[in-house]
């Protein structure tokens, strides 16, 4: 550990705030898929090849600050703090107390980082503090800029994922970037948390709300002796296609997420050491904003994330193959209807008590094994300056516990190529890293080794 903190140095740490002032008395409710998520926060690191002190890059400290202050005009809900309102609810007071950033040095260059780095140093990219009890004067969201000494910058954010979901997160990265080139913000945030409310009546006799109530009811127990890991596999455009390829008979319409989802699930479940139970279950993560009937902006700011599950045994993997996998994934996704999303809020609300408070937040991704689908983002065109597109763009879903987290990112390259990062437990990251259904594929990997 002390190897991968001498790499970073953080040297500066300031406040940003909106170039226009809050209104005063402006407040922001967090809706109740926001409550939802209270016991995760996100982590967002983009890579580009030119740093501030490059005397050939356009990119300069002074822009990057002016533009970020420009750009948090549009967001007052993120330069707020927190608080409770009078039914017991966080909602955001929007004053112009500002985000926290932090400015850091990289010893090497970006290139040498990305052959060699180890999850637990992204970490140090990135900065981060839990909600303390009074959280009068925590920042939800904390920005820190790496330069590299001999080329290259990182932007790390963090944020409270009740705040904000993976695709809000990308969505303030790619403002600040339009605002910083002087074009306009492509996807315009749009805050308006009564959009995703409680119906009357409600619904609550669904699968999903069976799936929900179970998983309240699951304690958290994160084991002490089970020590997690990251490794990311970053997958061509053509080997993606020869994936999709072989499995098209038994799958025919599947989707890369259905295949690479399919495909790390049959892993795992071969790197475990199997007890009686010869089921397993996967939890699948979507986000819903563009599955509604009525969609929502892309630049919805909240939570948009619905959460199901499916099930299959070992036998029927290991004899229908991963074409089989696929198909029961693929499925199950496109199966889910809309009455599902909207049944689950219902749900949240009917939970709450007599004072109006909604109940305490749950574990989300997790305890079983849960696989997120963020293949729609769109941070390879977050450009701070034209053509300059990221090099590597990394998530992670903070007190990710049980089983683990497989991710289903974009890739840099154009096309159907994509990115999976993966938090498992140690033993299961390093059979991963040798799985020989995983290798053929070629992947590219990055950031190997303990959280």
């Amino acid at each position: 550990m002390s190897d991968v903190r001498s790499r970073v140095t953080v040297h500066g740490l300031s406040t940003a705030v909106s170039a226009t002032p809050v209104r005063p008395g402006k407040t922001y409710p967090l809706s109740v898929l926001d409550h939802a998520m209270g016991t995760h926060h996100l982590r967002l690191v983009v890579y580009y090849r030119t740093g501030p002190s490059d005397p050939t890059s356009p990119i300069k400290w002074e822009k990057l600050k002016e533009s970020l202050s420009e750009v948090l005009s549009y967001y007052p809900a993120i330069t707020g703090r927190v608080r409770r309102d009078e039914d017991g609810n966080w909602e955001v007071k929007c004053t112009d107390a500002g985000v926290r950033v932090l400015e850091a040095t990289v010893q090497g260059s970006l290139d040498e980082w990305l052959r060699s780095a180890h999850a637990s140093e992204e970490k140090d990219l990135t900065y981060w503090e839990e909600m303390p009890e009074d959280p009068y004067i925590w920042s939800p969201f904390y920005i820190q800029i790496n330069e590299f000494e001999e080329g290259g910058i990182a932007i790390g954010l963090t944020c409270a994922h009740m705040y904000a979901d993976p695709t809000c997160a990308t969505l303030l990265i790619k403002a600040w970037s339009d605002v910083h080139r002087n074009t306009s913000i492509v996807y315009h945030p749009f805050f308006h948390p009564p959009g995703l409310r409680g119906r009357n009546p409600p619904d609550t006799d669904t699968t999903s709300v069976k799936y929900y109530e179970a998983k309240s009811k699951t304690l958290s127990q994160p084991n002490p002796n089970v020590k997690m890991s990251t490794a990311t596999f970053r997958f061509s455009d053509s080997m993606i296609k020869k994936l999709l390829s072989e499995i098209q008979p038994n799958s025919p319409n599947a989707t890369p997420f259905d295949a690479l989802a399919a495909l790390f699930w049959s892993s795992v479940v071969r790197a475990k050491v199997l007890g009686h139970d010869q089921t397993h279950k996967l939890s699948i993560c979507i986000d819903f904003r563009k599955l509604l009937h009525a969609p929502l902006p892309n630049g919805f700011f909240g939570n948009a994330l619905h959460f199901s599950t499916v099930s299959c045994d070992v036998a029927k993997m290991e004899e229908g193959g991963l074409g089989s996998t696929s198909e029961i994934i693929h499925s199950h996704v496109s199966g889910i209807k809309e009455e599902e999303y909207w049944s689950v809020i219902d749900w949240f609300e009917a939970e709450k008590d007599e004072e109006g408070k909604f109940r305490p937040p749950f574990q989300m991704y997790g305890p079983e094994l849960t696989c997120a689908n963020m293949q729609h983002m769109f941070t390879y065109t977050t450009m701070f300056e034209k053509d300059m597109k990221p090099v590597h763009v990394a998530y992670h879903v903070g007190n990710v516990e049980g089983e683990g987290l497989i991710l289903v990112l974009p890739s840099p390259e154009d096309g159907l190529g994509r990115t999976v990062t993966i938090t498992l437990p140690e033993d299961q990251t390093v059979k991963l890293c040798k799985d020989e259904a995983i290798l053929r594929l070629e992947p590219t990997m990055l950031f190997g080794g303990k959280q």
